[in-house]
Order: structure tokens, then sequence, then C-alpha cells
């Protein structure tokens, strides 16, 4: 099982703003949060596309490259690319320079977005929302396999076999596809044997099995080899040398953030004993020392009938960069090896 991070870059406390020092500052911490995590021997690095103010990924192919050139081993992924608002000859390019730079590193995570901020931004209909993934997701996946394309569509001008620089490295360019709960997304991910990334951000993660289930029967019929119909987990959470370290330091990010988008969604505010319940053993936040992130991906992993990666967002908030970095650590050099022992153990 793969085992990294994502990261959406949140602001720090003191800004709204990104055109401010503290930016740059986050910035930099997070180039060195990747470097860490490479040399920890974590597997994989994300950084999720965002268009608002308490967030600074905007542009993940730009932070990705600057990662690359301070990183050797680590895969470098968006989480997500919001393909619906954007135009996939771009993105294929954007990645398949990353891919260039990070000497085959790269992949593409493509969703729809949790968010709705670039659809007004880039000039797009909310109304179009799944024919907008559906059509760009469909050029995609045929500018991985030809670099001449001929192809038309409502919501992009057509290609006439104009030719699409530069080619990646990788061949094909990895695209996995990120979902939420809509049992739809999960057929069309097994239905175009392209690997899953399932994001649990609330319930419990055993409640998912059904349509993980629907996905791999969907890639069945399809006619797709089981080992290409992967399974891979975005999960909340944080840790610390103690698990009650852990959770105080999570808890006030934790519920600022959901608090503000609750006051956008019609949410009521998070309340501590939601937090409590979110972090049981079967809860969806992984929140405590390396011993209980470890327990708690195993469970994951045989409740959804296998795994083949997880990805932890440390916070969906700004944490102190010495206690990211502490945590980071501690998930490449005890969790990961917890995790990979206990495998073995149970496939013994």
């Amino acid at each position: 099982m793969q085992i990294g991070i994502d990261s959406f870059v949140p602001t720090t406390p003191a800004t709204g703003s990104t055109a401010d020092s503290s930016a740059a500052t986050r910035i930099s911490e997070l180039l060195e949060q990747i470097a860490l995590a490479d040399q920890a021997g974590l597997d994989v690095f994300g950084i999720g596309e965002h268009h608002r103010p308490d967030f600074l990924a905007s542009a993940p192919a730009v932070i990705l490259a600057a990662a690359a050139a301070r990183t050797k081993r680590i895969r470098l992924a968006s989480a997500v690319t919001v393909l619906s608002s954007d135009d996939p000859v771009r993105v294929f390019q954007d990645f398949a320079t990353l891919d260039l730079i990070s000497q085959g590193r790269a992949e593409i995570i493509v969703g729809r977005g949790s968010f709705i901020e670039s659809y007004p931004l880039f000039g797009f209909d909310l109304d179009d929302y799944d024919a907008l993934f559906a059509e760009k997701l469909d050029l995609l996946l045929k500018l991985r396999t030809q670099t001449e394309v001929h192809w038309s569509g409502k919501h992009r001008p057509p290609l006439t076999g104009q030719g699409v620089y530069p080619r990646p490295l990788q061949n094909p360019l990895p695209v996995r596809l990120g979902v939420g709960g809509t049992p739809a997304s999960f057929t069309r991910a097994g239905t175009l044997g392209l690997p899953l990334v399932l994001a649990v951000i609330g319930g419990e993660p055993h409640r998912f099995r059904p349509l993980v289930d629907q996905y791999r029967a969907a890639g069945a019929r399809a006619g797709h080899a089981p080992e290409n119909l992967s399974v891979g987990i975005h999960a909340i959470g944080f840790l610390a040398d103690t698990t009650e370290r852990a959770v105080e330091d999570l808890y006030p990010c934790y519920a600022k953030a959901f608090t503000q988008i609750g006051r956008e969604r019609g949410w009521p505010p998070v309340t501590r004993a939601q937090y409590d319940a979110a972090r049981s053993p079967t809860g969806a936040l992984m929140v405590g020392d390396p011993e209980a992130i470890a327990e708690k991906i195993l469970h994951v992993n045989h409740a959804l009938g296998g795994i083949s990666r997880l990805t932890l967002l440390l916070g969906v908030g700004p944490l102190d960069h010495r206690k990211m970095m502490r945590a980071i650590e501690l998930l490449g050099t005890r969790v990961a090896p917890l995790v990979r022992q206990g495998l073995a153990a149970a496939s013994a």
C-alpha cells in the first residue's frame, strides 16, 4: 500500500489574502514539507486545486514542479484537478511537463470539485456540472494515447489533428478519478478502467463498501483486469507523538474550517462531540499517535476490501509548521512500516 499526504495549502490565520508575505512563507513551508515527505519514505504528495481566499493552491502543477526539483522518488499528484472548469489540453501539457521535470513521477487526479468557485471564475455554467466533466475527461484520456487528436464536443472547440506537446515520460501519463459519494462516479471510473480515489471526509468508511464494490463490478463488466481497478482513499487527520496531542492540535483548525464551510452550505457549527465521534475507531477522521493511525488504516483497508493507497490531509486549516514536519516524519518512519507489517502478517 502506498501512503502519502495531500494539501490544499491553507493560508495562515493572520491572512485572508494571498498577496502578502505570509502567503510566500506558507509556500516555502509547504516545499519543505514535501521534501521531508520524500526523505521520510512516503510514496505520494498531492496538491488539491482551490480558488478560495483560505487556500493557496490554485495552480497545483506549478507548486509540484517546484517540489520536483527538491525531491527524488516521491510521486507528485494533483488532488484534485477540477477538470470541468479547465482545458484538458492545458492540463495534459502542464502535467506532461511536470512528468519530464520529475523524471516520471507525475499523476493527475481529476474530479468535479467539492467547491464551485472555479466555474464562474472561468466562465462555466453550473448547470453543465456533469456534462463538462464527462466531455473533458473523454478528451484528456485521448490526449494520453494520441499526439495528434481528432475530437469534437459541446463545451470546447474541436481538435482537428493538432499535435499536443510535450509528451510525458510515463506512457500513459497516470490519471486517477477522484470521487465523493455519487454512485454514477464509481460506475464511470470502473467502466473506464481508471484507478479510483475516494474522499472519505465524513461518516464511516465501511459504509462506502457497496460503492467500491459497484466500481469493481463495473470495471469487470467492461473487461478491465482486477489489478487495474485500484482504490485509493483520501482522508482527513493528524498525528503526533501521543494521541492526546494530535487530538488537541487538530480540533481548532478542523472546527473552524468546517464551521466556515457550514455557513456557506447551511450546516450547523461543528461541535467537540461531533469531532470526537468522527475520530472514533470506525469514524472518518484519522487522528492519533502512529500506532493508532496504522491501526485505523488497516481497518479501512479491510472494510473496503483492499486499498492500494491512502493519503492523509493533515488538517483542513493551517497548523504550526514544526508540528506538521513532525507529523510527516511520523507518518513516513513509523506509520508506513507498521501498515506494511500488518499487511504482510494478514497475507501470511
